[in-house]
């Protein structure tokens, strides 16, 4: 069984990017629909960006650290906090990408990501009486991964360096460097 902290020392958000599980009972638990209102009303601007520059500008208003000249990232796209989302170099990430960041996302350069990918890093207790906190997870993506079309990454994993996850896949445990992996759930394909 999951154990809830009662503790509020330190920020929710570091809370629940470290693994805390926090309840939907936390005092703090109100800045998470703060920190998503944000998110949405930056996302409205983002979305309706006539140039790659100014989803850039966008994006970096919304991940509060400035996005690489060389990433490109094509639109619609979609993040629920954004805060939490770190993004390398010459990153190409396409269309109808969804993200949810709570758990943080790093994606190191010359990552491919294609559209309609979903990355999941936050999740919640299977015990019935406690399904309604969250725990985040971390996703990391390392340099030169390419992820397919319609792949789901689910949280806490890691794709390897040079790593394909073919379209498709639902990626659940952790991806080794230069493999490639399909399925749902994923499982390793050959190696590269």
């Amino acid at each position: 069984m999951s154990k809830l902290n009662t503790e509020n020392k330190q920020d929710i958000f570091d809370r629940i990017k470290s693994g805390e599980v926090v309840s939907y009972t936390d005092p703090d638990f109100y800045k998470l629909a703060l920190q998503s209102e944000r998110a949405i009303g930056l996302l409205v601007g983002l979305n309706a960006s006539k140039t790659l520059d100014d989803i850039r500008k966008n994006l970096s208003e919304l991940t509060e650290s400035k996005v690489d000249d060389t990433t490109t990232i094509y639109t619609p796209f979609s993040i629920n906090y954004g805060k939490n989302l770190k993004l390398g170099k010459n990153i190409f990430i396409n269309q109808n990408c969804q993200m949810l960041d709570l758990g943080g996302i790093t994606i190191e350069d010359d990552v491919m990501i294609g559209p309609r990918v979903n990355l999941l890093s936050e999740t919640h207790p299977v015990e019935p009486e406690q399904r309604e906190a969250l725990i985040g997870k971390p996703i990391h993506i390392k340099k030169h991964a390419w992820i397919g079309a319609g792949a789901t990454i689910l949280p806490g994993v890691t794709v390897g360096e040079h790593a394909v996850v073919a379209a498709g896949a639902v990626v659940s445990k952790d991806v080794p460097s230069r493999t490639v992996v399909g399925g749902v759930p994923a499982k390793v394909i050959k190696t590269i």
